[in-house]
């Protein structure tokens, strides 16, 4: 699917590149950077960092720069900041071109708020992504899917088939996306897939974790008279739901609410964490350390 039509997102981001960066922290690095930005012919229009600690900390760091002919010059660029400033620094860096939208695959199962938000707001020109496949380990919502002209893919998944349903999936994957999100996709993922899929995986859940697992997670919560609902959004690793959290969010609630309601607004915030996680994502404004990630 190629980015929506009418929206202003490709030509917002003509000749706009984003530099990511990680690195021990010391002084210079900013007037490194920025020295070879301008050399190369940029014009920094924001930047913003972050240390982890005052002396002997990780430095992060996000430029936003406009250069003419970026998507020329983009080899370039790379081949002579790793080359010139890199090795001084021991940077970790990625160069992206924001004209240039992420590839994105949606995993689902049955429920459909958090997948048709995405689709929406992809169609509307909301997110910098372009959503080239829904995968699904039930077909109950490939006729909503249809109408946003995005392929999908139905392979059944269970405990007992993950593996044959896993390596389908790659087939899919592999190398096709620079993001996986998983929509409510009610399966586990396993290492072997996260190692082999070649890109992040964003997924999310309700609040109650770990506290209500399992079934009737909104019924046992309602019984105990909580009150906040929320959502986390969060990069997949192979602890399960401990990976490095890109967004959050809750809604208060009190004795007035039925179970309901409360599915119905875990539902609405799962909705809005999702999205800004994917948003901040594909606008490349996360940057991860250890188990946290630093969204500028």
């Amino acid at each position: 699917m190629s980015h929506p039509a009418g929206s202003p997102t490709a030509g917002r981001h003509q000749d706009i590149g984003r530099l990511l960066l990680r690195c021990p922290d010391r002084s210079g690095i900013v007037a490194a950077v920025s020295t070879f930005l301008t050399a190369a012919g940029a014009n920094i229009i924001s930047l913003d960092q972050h240390s982890t600690q005052p002396e002997g900390g990780v430095f992060l760091q996000r430029t936003v720069f406009h250069l003419p002919g970026l998507a020329a010059a983009s080899t370039e660029l790379e081949r002579e900041f790793a080359a010139r400033v890199a090795p001084e620094f021991e940077i970790d860096y990625r160069f992206t071109d924001a004209a240039k939208p992420k590839r994105v695959a949606i995993l689902a199962s049955r429920a459909d708020h958090c997948l048709l938000d995405l689709l929406w707001r992809n169609r509307r020109g909301e997110l910098d992504m372009s959503v080239v496949m829904v995968i699904a380990n039930h077909p109950d919502l490939a006729d909503q899917v249809r109408p946003f002209g995005v392929p999908f893919v139905h392979i059944p998944a269970t405990r007992e088939t993950r593996a044959e349903a896993e390596a389908r999936q790659l087939e899919l994957l592999r190398g096709n996306v620079d993001l996986v999100v998983l929509a409510r996709y009610m399966q586990i993922v396993t290492p072997d897939f996260l190692a082999a899929v070649g890109a992040p995986l964003i997924n999310i859940h309700h609040s109650f974790l770990p506290a209500f697992i399992g079934a009737n997670t909104y019924r046992r919560a309602r019984e105990r008279g909580v009150k906040l609902v929320g959502a986390t959004a969060h990069y997949v690793t192979e602890n399960l739901d401990e990976g490095p959290i890109i967004e959050q969010d809750v809604v208060r609630i009190d004795h007035t609410h039925t179970v309901e309601d409360l599915v119905r607004l875990g539902a609405d915030v799962e909705r809005a964490v999702l999205s800004r996680a994917v948003l901040w994502h594909c606008q490349d404004r996360v940057v991860q350390h250890d188990n946290e990630a630093v969204v500028f």
